[in-house]
């Protein structure tokens, strides 16, 4: 008796192990290449190494979408087990990892059905977890990922780049807004919004940026329920965990969870980054 549905997302999302433990969810790796080689993401290279890595290399790493003929082998292999898939992959405006997985399934007798999570890191969890509740209400596959696809209006997120650096290096931002960035020394805030990086705002110290992070979150609890909210990092454990502190002592009733932001992201976002991500009930 076949499984009813496999789930498969990319190596950008931050999956907590018991989530991975508990369910079906299948993680197809994006890769990260150095002058010494290509690496994995969360395979060959923790967040930690890679930070080591980019410190020693002569060149920015560059970044690369998983191969169509790894997300046909996922899928031969998960026609075996399952009914079908959902595949929730990376904003389709930053990456071609969502097209390859597309491309790949058109080439494998087996149905999938795709959700552009339009963002990245933990929500893309996020989006993953309400379509698992979905499918315990009973939901067939197709019914999901319509609604699936709606989810990232709900989800906020800020982002205080580690590196300008890198992410202009990596191609994320224009060349005018990385040199005022680093002529006045402003922290821009970034968020994904419909899929692309935006400048939400522009502060002058990363002092003020988590101040003004949480004023959203503020103004967001104001007007919607907050359950849960993840700070994501590059490798500044301590800055989460005060964070958390912070946010948990105003809000007794938001789940914290912190996470890395993967090494991917982080080969544009540098070390440093720190972000903020909740879901609008």
């Amino acid at each position: 008796m076949k499984k009813k549905i496999a789930w498969v997302t990319d190596s950008t999302a931050f999956i907590p192990d018991p989530i991975m433990e508990e369910h079906d969810i299948y993680i197809v790796p994006l890769e990260i290449i150095f002058e010494d080689g290509t690496y994995e993401d969360g395979i060959d290279l923790t967040p930690e190494q890679l930070y080591q890595k980019i410190v020693q290399a002569n060149y920015a790493p560059k970044t690369s979408q998983p191969s169509v003929g790894k997300f046909v082998a996922l899928y031969e292999q998960l026609k075996e087990e399952y009914e079908c898939a959902i595949a929730v992959h990376l904003s389709s405006e930053l990456s071609g990892t969502y097209n390859a997985s597309v491309n790949a399934a058109k080439l494998v007798d087996f149905p999938v059905e795709h959700v552009d999570s339009k963002l990245m890191s933990y929500p893309i969890t996020s989006i993953i977890l309400q379509g698992i509740e979905l499918a315990q209400q009973g939901k067939n596959y197709r019914e999901i990922a319509i609604t699936l696809r709606e989810e990232y209006k709900k989800i906020e997120n800020y982002i205080l780049v580690g590196s300008l650096d890198q992410f202009y290096k990596g191609g994320r931002m224009s060349g005018l807004q990385y040199y005022l960035g680093n002529l006045l020394q402003i922290k821009p805030i970034i968020r994904i919004k419909d899929g692309r990086f935006e400048i939400y705002e522009k502060v002058r110290t990363e002092g003020k940026a988590v101040k003004r992070m949480l004023e959203q979150l503020e103004r967001a609890k104001q007007n919607d329920s907050v359950k849960h909210l993840q700070i994501l990092h590059g490798n500044v454990q301590e800055k989460a965990l005060a964070l958390k502190e912070t946010i948990t002592n105003k809000y007794p009733d938001v789940k914290v969870l912190i996470g890395p932001i993967s090494s991917t992201i982080g080969a544009h976002a540098g070390e440093g980054t720190l972000a903020l991500t909740w879901k609008n009930e």
